[in-house]
Parts: C-alpha cells; structure tokens; sequence
C-alpha cells in the first residue's frame, strides 16, 4: 500500500431503520433522529442520521476493505449534507500518509444526492501495512485527520 492508493467504495443504503437504530444504539434520543414530524417541524424534510452512526459507518468502511485485522486508532469525520432516508451514501478512501511500516492514514469521504455527507481521516494500523505485495483488503486501518474530533 503507498500514498495515493485508491481504496474501493462501498455504498450504503440509508434507511429509517439505519438512521433510528444508529441513534438508538449510541443513545441520541434527539427527535429528529426518530421522529419525522418533529424533524419537520424544526425544518428537515424528515429525520436525519446523526454523527455517531457516520463515525461508525467510516469505522465499518475502513474494516470492511482493510480486513479484520484492521485497528482503528483515530477517527475524525465533519459532517455536511444530512443523511436521509432512502438515499445512498458512497463512501471512498485515499491512503494519505504512511507512518511506517504498519500504520497509515486515510482520508475519507462519504457523498449521497444532496453532496459530501462526510470527510476526514483515520489512522490505522496493519501488520506489514507498507509491504507492496500486501494489497488493499487485508490492511489495519487507524482513522484520524480533519479538524473536528
């Protein structure tokens, strides 16, 4: 793996289901997270994933390409576009910056129909991370980067 590498994109179908569980799961009981009159009321067209489930969608998504002997150090995601039902987001990575041998970081973006849903980084850690024979899907990933933490 080397700066620059392009890791496969992963689509994820944004459901009511999706977005209330995530809220429930990370105990954000905000109403616009599970209550569609109450997301209209405060001016959304419906509810909207909060950014506890992102965090671990781009948890999921680096895992998910990495392998599972991935280790996520850090993430740091800024949110943009809401997430609403019935959309898709796309999430991509991009290596950044390799640290050694065996830890690297990756900025991520996540883009649905309305535009970037997400961006930041993750510092990750594999075994033999920077081995060129060692392709992309069986790496440790650490997530870090962006301004937001």
């Amino acid at each position: 793996m080397k700066v620059g590498d392009v890791l496969p994109s992963l689509e994820i179908e944004v459901t009511r289901t999706l977005i209330v569980a995530g809220a429930l799961a990370s105990r954000d009981y905000q109403d616009v997270h599970h209550d569609p009159e109450a997301a209209r009321a405060k001016g959304s067209p419906d509810v909207f994933m909060n950014i506890l489930t992102t965090n671990g969608l781009v948890g999921r998504y680096i895992t998910d390409v990495l392998g599972p002997e991935a280790v996520l150090h850090k993430v740091a995601v800024r949110l943009g576009a809401p997430n609403h039902p019935g959309d898709t987001m796309v999430l991509t990575g991009v290596v950044e910056e390799i640290l050694d041998e065996d830890t690297a970081v990756v900025r991520v973006t996540g883009d649905n129909s309305l535009g970037r849903h997400v961006s930041g980084t993750v510092t990750v850690t594999a075994p033999r991370l920077g081995d060129p024979r060692r392709g992309i899907g069986t790496v440790t990933v650490t997530v870090s980067g962006g301004d937001a933490e």
